[in-house]
């Protein structure tokens, strides 16, 4: 009876392996494009980014699993963009076996465009190139919009009407804005902050064919706020920042990055990971429809 029993226990060990494999095998002949985003850093006092570096070491271990295909930053690398930081951060992005496609926050613009440009290359180290603090990713099933702000967190005309016109030249095809912060008003938990021009929400994101935007800035704690969210057809994802947390308060801070699948027939997941965990956190995952 106990042998019996063991031999039951082993056929359904099998067959329950059997079928996250089929599973898995399925999800990634579905997807059609994954890659992950990595937050604000820019520490202080001190310019170490012992998060950031944790989160690189876990990224590379995903990429063979996960067909990695790129990471993306959202800006405030290095805090009031003082080269000590640009220095200290860049042998630690020189480690991310992915090309690597950053834009300028607000801290960058304690220096120069310039500045960020050097080291947003330095970091790749020939894997890509980064000409310019605005760019588009396009690909088959979707189209990333990577946009710097002109000045602080915000953008002018003449940002708006890149933007404008870029969005326009993709359509119909669908578009994910990565921005350092998104328009005042999306995340309540501090609604004064973010993008002011009026043209981005009448000129940019008003137009059908933008279906998410990314954004940092905030530096929130992913358990405590409203990290993604919906508002008039377009996606909100916030992505943590990696040294340090800021909203509701600093008394809790979890080094985090996202990943982005997005599926054939159109359906985007958005995975959350805390360093030193190559598992997704379940409760964190969000989902939306290109």
């Amino acid at each position: 009876m106990k042998l019996l029993s063991k031999l039951l226990l082993s056929i359904v060990l099998l067959m329950s392996l059997a079928l996250n494999m089929a599973y898995s095998s399925e999800s990634d002949n579905n997807t059609a494009l994954r890659f992950v985003v990595l937050g604000d850093a820019e520490p202080k006092p001190e310019a170490k980014f012992p998060n950031m570096a944790d989160a690189i070491a876990d990224i590379n271990q995903l990429i063979p699993s996960l067909e990695l295909e790129l990471a993306i930053g959202v800006g405030d690398i290095a805090h009031k963009g003082t080269m000590l930081q640009y220095e200290q951060a860049t042998p630690i992005l020189q480690a991310l076996n992915l090309p690597f496609y950053p834009i300028m926050g607000n801290e960058e613009h304690g220096s120069s465009t310039e500045r960020f440009l050097s080291f947003a290359n330095m970091w790749n180290q020939g894997k890509t190139t980064i000409d310019n603090t605005r760019y588009t990713l396009e690909f088959d099933s979707v189209a990333l919009v990577l946009a710097s702000p002109d000045f602080g967190r915000d953008f002018n005309d003449d940002g708006i009407a890149w933007l404008k016109n870029e969005v326009a030249r993709l359509a119909p095809k669908p578009v994910m804005l990565v921005v350092h912060g998104a328009q005042q008003g999306v995340f309540k938990e501090n609604p004064d902050k973010g993008i002011s021009h009026p043209g981005f929400v009448t000129e940019v994101i008003s137009q059908p064919n933008v279906r998410a935007v990314i954004s940092g800035d905030l530096h929130m704690d992913m358990p405590r706020v409203n990290h993604s969210l919906e508002l008039n057809g377009v996606h909100y994802i916030h992505i943590p920042a990696l040294e340090r947390t800021k909203i509701p308060d600093e008394s809790h801070h979890q080094a985090m990055y996202r990943v982005f699948s997005v599926m054939q027939e159109g359906t985007v997941v958005v995975d959350t990971y805390q360093t030193g965990n190559l598992e997704p956190l379940a409760d964190y995952q969000y989902r939306f429809t290109l």
